[in-house]
C-alpha cells in the first residue's frame, strides 16, 4: 500500500454541554470547582475533551493539567502543533489564578507569553503543564509555568495576566 492509499484515521470525541457546569461553578470556590472537575463530579470542559487534557493536581494558588501528545495534535511539519502546549500552559496558568478566587469571581485571560523550547512528538510520553501563582490583586492576578515531561525536560514555560471579573 503507497503512502496516498494509507487508511484514513478517525478520532470521535463526545462532550456534555457545558453550560449546566459553569452555572454550577459560579456557585463554587475556585478550588472547589476544579476539584470537581478533576474527580469527576463536574463534567471537563468541551476543550480538555477535545485536546484529551486532564487536570491532575490542584491546590491554592497550583494547577497541573496533563497529556499524552498524540498523532492527532501533529501539525503540517510532523511535530506537535505548539497550540497544544499554549493551550496547556493557558489551562494550567489560568486554573491557578482561579484556585483562589471565591464563589462568583470569575476571570479571563488578558495575555499570554509561551517560549517553546523542545518540539513534542507522540513518542514525548505524559507531559504535564504546571501552573503557580505570583500575584493576585483586585483588578489582575500573574501566574508562570512551564511544561515537562515525567523526567522533567522542558518543552516550553509560560506567563500570562488574567483579569478579575467582579460582580
Amino acid at each position: 500500500m503507497s503512502e496516498s492509499e494509507t487508511p484514513a484515521r478517525t478520532r470521535t470525541i463526545t462532550w456534555e454541554d457545558p453550560l449546566p457546569s459553569a452555572q454550577a461553578g459560579r456557585q463554587m470556590s475556585g478550588i472547589r470547582y476544579l476539584r470537581a472537575i478533576q474527580s469527576g463530579e463536574i463534567p471537563p470542559p468541551p476543550i480538555a475533551v477535545l485536546m484529551n487534557m486532564r487536570i491532575v493536581e490542584v491546590e491554592e494558588g497550583r494547577v497541573v493539567f496533563a497529556v499524552e501528545p498524540a498523532e492527532y495534535h501533529y501539525n503540517p511539519i510532523g511535530v506537535v502543533h505548539g497550540g497544544l502546549a499554549a493551550t496547556l500552559l493557558d489551562s494550567a496558568l489560568g486554573c491557578a489564578v482561579h484556585s483562589l478566587l471565591p464563589a462568583g469571581v470569575g476571570y479571563t485571560t488578558l495575555e499570554i507569553k509561551v517560549n517553546y523550547v523542545r518540539a513534542l512528538t507522540r513518542q514525548t510520553g505524559e507531559v504535564r503543564a504546571e501552573g503557580k501563582i505570583l500575584y493576585l490583586g483586585g483588578r489582575t492576578a500573574t501566574a508562570e509555568g512551564k511544561l515537562t515531561d515525567l523526567e522533567g525536560t522542558l518543552y516550553a514555560h509560560a506567563t500570562t495576566t488574567c483579569i478579575i471579573l467582579r460582580p
